[in-house]
């Protein structure tokens, strides 16, 4: 506890500047898509017998259930040993199966670092790690159970493809494209309900972002969870005569730079927004695309969380306090616009 978070008051709901009802009474299940990951892999694997999933004592949280219940022979709880997973999933990669290891961004990025460079990306083993309730949608967990550093930690692996998963039809179209990629692996995912962006499963290929609105004042470079806030940002700005592009980076390494110094040459003016540090992540990678792209002169800005733990919190909250939220990114463009 510190003298400026009351963590009792937090808890309990006291917090005001913290509270929002979003959060506190939930969401409409019925209106947002839920986990798909193990449904889809079910669907894959009924045609595809390498196909297998483990997951560290979460099948619940990350809907792994919906696996076990279709392939229960190819389905492998380990409990909580998480590094153990990773490494088992790297052996059974060995010998000709396509394993899916699921947790906790939290765990299987940070915790099992070591256990993704050596056993899956050195050798080049074809293992999907899937991190699973990433950046701080496990608000009220605390820091432990963050995960705002993990694409800064991932994208520095070589030989590692690191892609973010936009929402339901989006998931779906990375784990089918995912199966026969080459080397590992990891699959970044939000709390599961996020909001939709893609009316049907897209197509995809992982390297090539997707330009999902054209503008010509100011392009936007968004990233997993925070796609949907953009475009609706856009929508915000273009009643203001703001017009703004936006791309989805589903794939944060290896980056599409193409798409980057096209965003530098036609609009002259790139905001990354990413649900992560704002050190190492998506917009460290973009900068590092415009200057040794050769792009113009243009204006750049990073944008996520600053280089600090975040408080305690409901997770829509937080991303209000942020500005990672619609009317919080239409706030920073109309600052870098201005």
């Amino acid at each position: 506890m510190t003298e400026t978070q009351d963590q009792a008051e937090i808890f309990g709901g006291g917090a005001t500047e913290l509270r929002d009802k979003r959060s506190f009474d939930g969401s409409d299940v019925s209106s947002i898509p839920a986990f798909v990951f193990g449904e889809e892999l079910a669907d894959l694997a009924d045609a595809d017998p390498r196909i297998v999933v483990l997951t560290a004592d979460l099948a619940s949280a990350n809907r792994a259930t919906d696996f076990a219940e279709r392939h229960p022979d190819r389905f492998i709880n380990m409990g909580i040993a998480e590094k153990g997973m990773i490494t088992s999933a790297a052996g059974m990669a060995s010998c000709g199966y396509v394993p899916f290891a699921a947790t906790f961004a939290s765990f299987s990025a940070l915790l099992c670092a070591e256990q993704i460079r050596t056993d899956c990306a050195y050798p080049r083993m074809p293992v999907r790690i899937v991190g699973h309730h990433s950046g701080m949608s496990m608000g009220f967990y605390g820091t432990s159970h963050h995960a705002l550093e993990d694409l800064g930690v991932l994208r520095t692996f070589a030989e590692l493809t690191v892609v973010c998963a936009t929402d339901a039809n989006h998931l779906r179209a990375i784990l089918r494209a995912s199966v026969d990629h080459p080397g590992a692996m990891y699959i970044r995912l939000g709390r599961g309900r996020d909001p939709q962006v893609y009316s049907m499963v897209p197509d995809l290929t992982l390297g090539k972002s997707i330009r999902l609105r054209e503008g010509s004042d100011l392009t936007i470079v968004a990233t997993g969870t925070e796609v949907h806030p953009s475009l609706e940002a856009a929508e915000i700005l273009a009643g203001e005569g703001v017009s703004v592009r936006v791309v989805d980076m589903h794939t944060v390494a290896p980056l599409d730079v193409d798409e980057v110094l096209a965003a530098a040459r036609e609009t002259g003016a790139v905001l990354t927004v990413e649900e992560h540090n704002v050190t190492n992540g998506l917009g460290t990678a973009v900068a590092e695309a415009l200057l040794l792209g050769g792009a113009p002169p243009v204006r750049f800005a990073k944008h996520g969380v600053p280089d600090e733990y975040i408080p305690v919190g409901p997770p829509a909250a937080l991303y209000a306090k942020y500005r990672l939220d619609a009317p919080g990114i239409a706030a920073v463009v109309r600052e870098m616009v201005r």
